[in-house]
């Protein structure tokens, strides 16, 4: 098969539906809006959350509290035995995981997680280290350096 060979599948492409175009099209005149009223005109129609008058749901609930959500730092999460693809010796920071590809953004800083084994002797410089992880990473006789 070749580029030019391509065809999209038999029914998944159909041509637009022209509204108002002449009673003859079945959708001429009002174009589906029928007659008079808010839908019908240019512009028309209510919006989002609107009830018909009725107090909206968003207005009748209490907004109360507050959340800590906004504030909270965002951390990019490196597995252990991720970090094996480095040699011996690597000091691995923020700027060697982007250049690798594990992580694609640092946002607020790296974790490293203890998932796995850790088979190299690496100085890991991260944000924030799990327990479990940093003793791995010492116990394969490697440094932990919190950035």
């Amino acid at each position: 098969m070749k580029l030019y060979e391509l065809k999209p599948v038999p029914g998944s492409k159909t041509r637009p539906f022209r509204k108002g175009r002449g009673p003859g099209s079945g959708n001429g005149k009002t174009s589906g809006r029928g007659h008079k009223g808010q839908k019908s005109r240019s512009g028309g129609g209510v919006r989002i959350g609107f009830e018909g008058g009725q107090m909206p749901l968003y207005r009748r609930l209490p907004k109360r509290g507050f959340n800590n959500k906004k504030f909270a730092k965002e951390y990019v999460e490196v597995k252990l035995c991720d970090l094996n693809v480095f040699e011996d010796g690597t000091i691995v920071n923020n700027e060697l995981l982007l250049k690798s590809g594990l992580v694609k953004d640092i946002k607020d800083g790296v974790v490293i997680l203890g998932n796995g084994e850790l088979n190299k002797k690496l100085t890991v410089q991260a944000a924030r280290f799990t327990k479990s992880a940093a003793e791995k990473i010492e116990a394969a006789g490697g440094k932990v350096e919190v950035v």
